[in-house]
């Protein structure tokens, strides 16, 4: 009889999380932090001495939303800060590779973002208003990393992302790090908006 292949990954923390039942006990910030810091976005296809993380573009997307919901609770900020953490586990995949794999893909996404919600406080399913703006503060970011870090023509991002408006990018600067220092960054900011929530 054939073994049920293995559906749970070791964290450093020591714990065991199921990746096809994911509770939120399972779940520890410094494994989020430790895992977005040392997964690359764009395939690692950026410019630049050090891949650009999740966990960095995720601190991007969190500014950008505060920028387009200044008066925004502070549980939606952590919430943006939290927007890509099943990756800590499943990895980046770019868009086309995501339409590849069908809705097998979502659904993992989708266990694990309640169960990593549920055990910081968030509802395991955000309402449709903020998640909306999750995702424009989400295509911004990827505006400004595809034509900062990514090599497309602003053209080519308009065309994919669409063009942000000046005001929600002004000033924003992509810098890429050591992950050990994006890691320390993430836990930084993570750890105020949850003393602030």
């Amino acid at each position: 009889m054939p073994k049920e292949p293995r559906a749970w990954q070791r964290m450093l923390s020591g714990r065991r999380l199921d990746l096809l039942d994911p509770t939120p006990v399972d779940i520890e910030i410094e494994d989020i932090a430790h895992g977005l810091a040392f997964v690359a976005r764009w395939n690692g296809q950026t410019w630049g001495d050090h891949p650009y993380s999740v966990a960095e573009h995720s601190l991007l997307v969190e500014q950008i939303f505060t920028r387009l919901a200044p008066a925004a609770p502070v549980r939606w900020r952590l919430a943006a800060l939290l927007h890509d953490a099943p990756e800590y586990v499943i990895g980046d995949m770019i868009s086309p590779v995501k339409a590849a794999i069908g809705p097998g893909y979502g659904e993992l996404d989708a266990r694990l973002t309640a169960a990593i919600h549920l055990r910081f406080g968030l509802p395991a399913s955000l309402p449709a208003a903020v998640k909306k703006q999750i995702k424009r503060a989400d295509r911004i970011s990827a505006w400004l990393e595809a034509t900062q870090i990514a090599g497309f023509s602003q053209a080519e991002a308009n065309r994919f992302f669409g063009r942000p408006r000046t005001a929600l990018t002004e000033s924003l600067r992509i810098t890429l790090r050591p992950p050990a220092e994006v890691r320390r960054a993430y836990m930084h900011r993570f750890q105020a908006l949850i003393a602030a929530h």
